[in-house]
């Protein structure tokens, strides 16, 4: 029988080791998970503020929801940082460094996102078994979903790393076009579904109770914000098109830089979008014009600055000489 040249074991091949730039796409797969599960929260605290129901809420619980969004978007904000660093400290691509940040935003994000979710259960649970069954309820869920994920580190061994660094420093800056076109729709995909979730929850809130019953301005925020929103979803959009239509499916360099400049380019209207709500959610919640101000201006900085500042400075630091890539 004739072994397919394909099939043959390759010399530098080792068994169970992933490479580099299949650590970097699993980094990104893992981030898409992370925000799959975000999104709906997100979308839920946002359009929770507008159901009748809310405002039958004690204040307690009201700002609870608050905090709750809050941590949410902190979540967001770390889960699609992978996407700028990426593409302007790295200049797309795979860097050991480039994991390890993904490591990391990952490994935190999990922790505002389990405290969101705990504090959500709260408030289903204390809307139907009271106040004591809730703060059980929500505790046990944040205490299992940080076992879950962080105590994993107790109970299995972690993975040797020197032999994976020296095989990863092999791999640094050698990457093919169609892996990096691959990981630059990989990143597109991970910030989609957010954008996605507040574009829904800004069609659906227009058409609720609780939005007739806002001031004038802050519709127009909100519309501004549902714009600026859409815009994203269309910079987003951008790279399957030009792929299809001008490329006509081939991987070239032009589609990489498209690409990586529509990614960049949908993450500026979308923070923009992201603070303008939760000005209207924290207007409408607290009814102080200065803590929504404050809130909004709070999230855009975390947005921009986690998204463009950091990874501009972290640019510069490197361009600088050291022994650590």
């Amino acid at each position: 029988m004739t072994t397919k040249i394909e099939d043959r074991p390759r010399s530098g091949d080792k068994p169970g080791r992933a490479k580099l730039s299949d650590k970097i796409k699993h980094g990104l797969d893992e981030s898409l998970i992370l925000i799959t599960g975000a999104q709906i929260l997100i979308g839920f605290d946002y359009q929770g503020v507008f159901n009748p129901g809310f405002d039958r809420l004690p204040e307690f619980s009201r700002y609870l929801k608050l905090g709750s969004l809050g941590l949410l978007l902190i979540t967001l904000c770390l889960v699609l940082s992978p996407a700028p660093y990426h593409k302007l400290v790295e200049h797309n691509q795979n860097t050991r460094r480039f994991h390890r940040f993904i490591r990391k935003v990952i490994t935190l994000a999990l922790l505002p996102f389990a405290l969101g979710l705990g504090i959500d259960i709260y408030l289903a649970v204390e809307k139907v078994l009271g106040t004591v069954q809730a703060i059980v309820a929500g505790g046990l869920t944040a205490l299992v979903a940080l076992f879950a994920w962080y105590g994993q580190g107790l109970v299995f061994k972690p993975l040797e790393k020197e032999a994976a660094m020296q095989e990863d420093e092999k791999e640094e800056n050698d990457g093919k076009l169609a892996d990096k076109i691959e990981q630059v729709l990989t990143e597109t995909r991970v910030v989609l579904p957010g954008a996605q979730a507040l574009l829904g929850f800004q069609f659906a809130g227009i058409l609720m109770d609780g939005f007739e019953k806002l001031p004038e301005t802050l519709k127009y925020v909100h519309l501004a914000s549902l714009g600026l929103i859409a815009l994203s979803v269309i910079f987003l959009m951008c790279p399957a098109a030009f792929h299809r239509i001008v490329e006509q499916g081939e991987d070239t360099e032009r589609m990489l830089k498209f690409s990586s400049v529509m990614v960049l380019a949908a993450l500026v209207p979308i923070a923009l979008g992201i603070a303008g709500d939760l000005l209207v959610v924290v207007q409408k919640v607290s009814g102080s014009t200065i803590l929504s101000l404050v809130c909004a201006a709070t999230a855009l900085t975390l947005f921009y600055g986690t998204w463009f500042g950091y990874t501009l400075y972290r640019r510069a630091r490197i361009k600088q000489p050291s022994p650590e890539k």
